[in-house]
């Protein structure tokens, strides 16, 4: 099923496994929408309230959370949006105190409070939410369950375990796809150098019933960008790797192919992974 996301706001939420890339791959996106002209904010639904420091120069993004617990909810805007780099808005929704509480909660809670204090401006171009690890249940999956995010895209690589995720991510794109109106926008390779990566990202987005929308590869210059705080474009805008992302950013930007997953079996994902080499026959990864 291909649907077209219509709507001149393009609200996009990022899963993926943990320790994948995510937020990275959002921040350096981001840098590239900006050089593209458009308005971008990003809301950090992470407890780490990570997902905006290379935006910000590493600049301690005070989080919606920590913000109402010192001064409740009669706040002003400006007190929990930044401006980063290109112009992009940054919020961090932040958690609760560690071992209390959900830290789901911190998403429904941002996003409420962003609505009301009016940060959803009429000359915003896209609103990134980049979401935990692989969770799709609770809080964490409010950006799709409640409608807020229409285009999903989820971050992988051609390891075993991100590949999990990504399928267990896919189910609960399609669970929440009717009520929500949320499609899948296709499947970004954060390269981690494993062999047949690329033919075997491919092969899993066709049976998801999507697209590979971008292959990244990899290079050290992003780590070294990170330690800068900075994205590479920012870091070094003539490098190799400055010039994917912004490939990457225009093939978000002209996307026009949005599906409901169909996610596959755990049996049909193993056969995949034994054929490329990830799974030995023997092997029992049952998860």
């Amino acid at each position: 099923m291909e649907d077209r996301i219509v709507g001149k706001l393009r609200q996009v939420a990022i899963y993926g496994k943990g320790g994948i890339g995510k937020s990275t791959t959002t921040q350096n996106l981001t840098a590239g929408l900006t050089e593209l002209g458009k308005k971008v904010m990003v809301v950090g639904c992470d407890p780490k309230a990570d997902s905006t420091r290379l935006l910000l120069g590493g600049l301690a993004q005070r989080t919606v959370l920590d913000t109402i617990r010192e001064e409740g909810e009669e706040i002003e805007l400006k007190s929990i949006l930044k401006t980063g780099f290109g112009g992009t808005r940054c919020v961090e929704s932040g958690g609760p105190e560690p071992g209390v509480g959900c830290a789901g909660r911190g998403i429904i809670t941002s996003i409420g409070l962003l609505e009301r204090l009016g940060a959803y401006t009429d000359d915003l171009d896209y609103v990134f939410y980049d979401v935990l690890g692989d969770v799709v249940c609770g809080g964490f999956a409010m950006p799709i369950r409640e409608g807020k995010a229409k285009e999903i895209y989820i971050v992988a690589s051609g390891e075993m375990m991100a590949l999990y995720a990504a399928n267990n991510i896919a189910k609960g794109i399609q669970k929440y796809a009717k009520k929500g109106g949320v499609r899948l926008g296709g499947i970004i390779c954060n390269s981690r150098n494993v062999d047949r990566e690329i033919d075997l990202l491919r092969a899993f987005s066709k049976e998801l019933g999507t697209q590979l929308i971008y292959f990244v590869p990899r290079d050290n210059i992003v780590q070294r960008a990170e330690i800068r705080r900075k994205t590479v474009i920012e870091y070094k805008a003539d490098a190799a790797q400055a010039e994917e992302y912004r490939n990457l950013a225009r093939a978000i930007e002209d996307n026009t192919y949005f599906t409901i997953p169909s996610p596959m079996t755990q049996e049909r994902l193993e056969e995949i992974l034994v054929e490329y080499g990830l799974m030995d026959l023997a092997d029992d990864y049952r998860i």
